[in-house]
């Protein structure tokens, strides 16, 4: 047990899988020099140049690049920088990586993973702080993953590596500095949420960093004798329907929270499967306003959730 940011956990993922597996290659723009949130600090020295690839800017050719290197056998670990950037290489994301293996019959699969972090970054405005995680889960063919741990970032990573499939994976981009307790654990299975915090009056269901912030929450309402149960889904495709189903049912009431928009949000998907299968739930959403992340900091607290905002509206469903 040792213990570890969430920038280092993931460099420690990555190490280990691409020591035990010669097919595993990391690709993109600065990771020569680390990255830039430091996630692969010291692999250009350990693996060398050949297996640790700085590239243009250009992320259509290295998205590109990494679909064809799959193809014919090698595991690329593609470096996107923000998911932001990610956006002029969709054609090779969904129309390529996510759709070759059905289109082929499964004669070829494409085991890349896409890193793309997500999320409001302290003042980089608009084109820098975007959560489009519900993109890349409306698209068949990708698994979608958002660890919101030094933990969870170590076992996913490995997970999301060993996957047969693309896989969206998507950091935070203001996680990278926490610390936690990594664990000598057993490969975490993708798709399986974490029960945070047990409780009786309601369930609040999360992921990535907003996370943190419904935990916090949960303490404000427990000293307000409101006992909230809190769930990590950790996977958004495929999602724990189970874990989450069975947690709503029991409490009764269900308030899913996310930093993206709330419009068209995956909440709106949690809410329409429980809406579906336990009508008897009370349901609420919380997420984002509809409007672009401002640079200054008075219009960016404008699009962050606060813990506060939180707090109310599961008191509001509690009541």
């Amino acid at each position: 047990m040792a213990v570890s940011t969430y920038s280092q956990a993931a460099v420690s993922a990555l190490a280990a899988a691409m020591q035990d597996d010669p097919a595993i290659i990391a690709l993109g723009e600065d990771i020569g020099r680390g990255g830039i949130f430091g996630q692969y600090r010291g692999l250009l020295e350990r693996f060398g140049a050949s297996r640790v690839i700085d590239t243009p800017i250009s992320e259509a050719t290295i998205v590109g690049a990494a679909v064809g290197m799959a193809l014919t056998g090698m595991r690329p670990v593609v470096e996107l920088r923000v998911v932001d950037f990610a956006l002029c290489a969709m054609d090779e994301i969904v129309n390529q990586a996510a759709k070759n293996r059905y289109m082929f019959g499964g004669q070829g699969r494409v085991p890349v993973v896409l890193r793309m972090p997500i999320g409001i970054w302290s003042s980089s405005a608009a084109q820098h702080s975007q959560s489009l995680e519900s993109w890349f889960a409306h698209i068949p063919g990708l698994v979608v993953i958002t660890p919101s741990t030094p933990q969870d970032n170590h076992d996913l990573l490995r997970a999301a590596i060993a996957c047969g499939d693309p896989v969206a994976y998507l950091e935070h981009k203001e996680l990278w500095p926490i610390e936690g307790e990594i664990l000598d654990t057993e490969a975490l299975p993708i798709g399986r949420a974490r029960t945070m915090r047990h409780g009786r009056d309601l369930t609040i269901v999360s992921w990535s960093r907003s996370v943190h912030d419904c935990a916090q929450a949960c303490a404000e309402l427990a000293s307000q004798g409101i006992d909230a149960e809190l769930i990590d889904l950790r996977t958004l495709w495929p999602w724990d329907r189970e874990t989450v189903l069975a947690s709503a049912a029991r409490t009764g009431r269900l308030l899913i929270v996310h930093e993206a928009v709330q419009v068209a949000g995956f909440g709106a998907e949690i809410a329409a499967t429980i809406a579906e299968l336990a009508p008897e739930v009370r349901l609420a959403r919380l997420g984002a306003m509809r409007i672009p992340v401002g640079y200054s900091p008075g219009l960016e607290s404008q699009a962050r959730l606060s813990v506060a905002a939180i707090v109310a509206r599961a008191l509001a469903l509690a009541a």
